[in-house]
């Protein structure tokens, strides 16, 4: 299991330099809004740092008119370390262990535009991006620090940090409140949704949306114990235990935490669901390592559907039942779902997975996902919609060209029955 333990890291380890890539390379064409970076170097005597011992930091849009007094917080992500040597990676790459390297300003899309055209539901909100930069999805806290490496495991205070000094500048006064974050970022949106609930006590409205952030451990599926392992190692490695839900981690291995199925059904904040059946990250990265076969198909396969064997597909189709089983699990009055079959990742930061959606033809019961989002936010929906027509990935990939996206959005919709 080590070997297949390590191979799993080692995947990761390379999605780092991915990730990196695209928040660096993304067209600003497409990123039509600008915000600009806080550091809280009050929490560094706290012990809140990031992994090199940085201080942690976010983006922060000011909300405008009646929506001065909402707030939207999203949580960066960015994949896991599970060891020693993988966080020192993550070090030298910065990205996602430092805000050193970070830009004074960023450019942003989707839920975080304040085009009104283009994000309904939270245009003049005020709305925050905590830069992720712990490597244990915000819930590490250990308190010792080796000096050979000086690495810091403190995701947990970097969360608490940052919401403290957003509550001193106004969020203590929130009417309405989400807090949401995407892949690694989706799954702290779940460990950290009760707690954050808490923070604003006097909030109306407060729930959450996990984007690509439900990690299923499909125990019958080729590699459930080395997905467990993995999942042990970080949870061991950064101290989790005792930041994560105990409704959970007070009855099994806290490593298993880290899979939403053992959380969700204890929640007691509302929380949204959006994700795919076929969700790229989870097919690649902890499923495809796992199931034999030539890794370079399988790279073929991810890169493009049309490569894909039979074989393949019938691994993802098994992916997909495991989800379907995994959700009916969980289902609840109070969960909002939108879980569709693009062979995708993430959704809320781009146009084409937000409110032009249906130009991806991502759409579940005629609704773009920020409608979906939207109707169940303010109770006029309760939103559980699953795709179970289809049967194996859609490709869903659009032009991100923004004069085109635009066009296309813009446009009458034109929605095929079964969505």
């Amino acid at each position: 299991m080590g070997k297949h333990v390590q191979i799993m890291a080692d995947h990761r380890s390379k999605l780092l330099v991915c990730v990196f890539l695209v928040l660096t390379t993304q067209t600003l064409s497409e990123l039509t809004d600008k915000i600009n970076i806080t550091y809280v170097n009050s929490a560094v005597e706290k012990g809140a740092v990031c992994l090199d011992g940085t201080p942690p930091a976010y983006y922060h849009s000011v909300g405008f008119g009646d929506g001065a007094d909402n707030w939207l917080v999203y949580l960066e992500g960015g994949a896991w370390c599970n060891s020693t040597e993988t966080c020192l990676e993550r070090v030298k790459i910065k990205w996602l262990a430092s805000t050193s390297t970070r830009p004074a300003i960023r450019y942003v899309s989707g839920i975080f535009t304040v085009n009104q055209t283009f994000n309904q539901a939270f245009y003049n909100w005020n709305k925050v991006i905590i830069v992720y930069c712990d490597g244990a999805s915000f819930t590490g806290d250990v308190e010792e620090v080796d000096p050979t490496t000086n690495l810091h495991y403190r995701g947990a205070r970097i969360f608490r940090a940052v919401i403290d000094d957003l509550l001193a500048k106004g969020m203590k006064n929130a009417k309405n409140a989400v807090l949401t974050g995407s892949s690694a970022g989706g799954l702290a949106t779940i460990l950290n949704c009760d707690r954050f609930r808490s923070l604003v006590p006097h909030a109306t409205r407060v729930k959450c949306i996990s984007d690509s952030g439900f990690f299923i451990h499909s125990k019958n599926m080729p590699g459930a114990n080395e997905r467990e392992a993995y999942f042990t190692q970080v949870a061991e490695l950064h101290g989790m235990a005792k930041a994560l839900p105990q409704s959970c981690a007070s009855k099994m291995n806290p490593g298993l935490c880290l899979f939403p199925e053992y959380v969700i059904k204890d929640m007691q904040t509302p929380l949204f669901i959006l994700d795919s059946l076929f969700d790229l990250y989870q097919i690649k990265e902890m499923l495809a390592p796992f199931v034999g076969g030539c890794k370079e198909q399988w790279d073929d396969c991810t890169t493009n559907l049309t490569l894909c064997t039979s074989s393949q597909l019938q691994i993802m189709k098994d992916h997909r039942t495991a989800f379907l089983e995994t959700l009916q699990e969980v289902e609840s009055p109070s969960l909002g779902i939108f879980v569709h079959t693009c062979f995708l990742h993430t959704h809320v930061l781009d146009k084409d997975g937000w409110r032009c959606s249906f130009v991806a033809r991502n759409v579940l019961a005629k609704k773009t996902i920020e409608e979906a989002i939207d109707d169940w936010y303010y109770d006029r929906s309760s939103f559980q919609q699953i795709d179970t027509y289809t049967t194996v990935p859609r490709n869903c990939t659009v032009s991100r060209d923004n004069d085109i996206m635009n066009q296309r959005c813009l446009h009458p919709k034109h929605v095929h029955p079964m969505y």
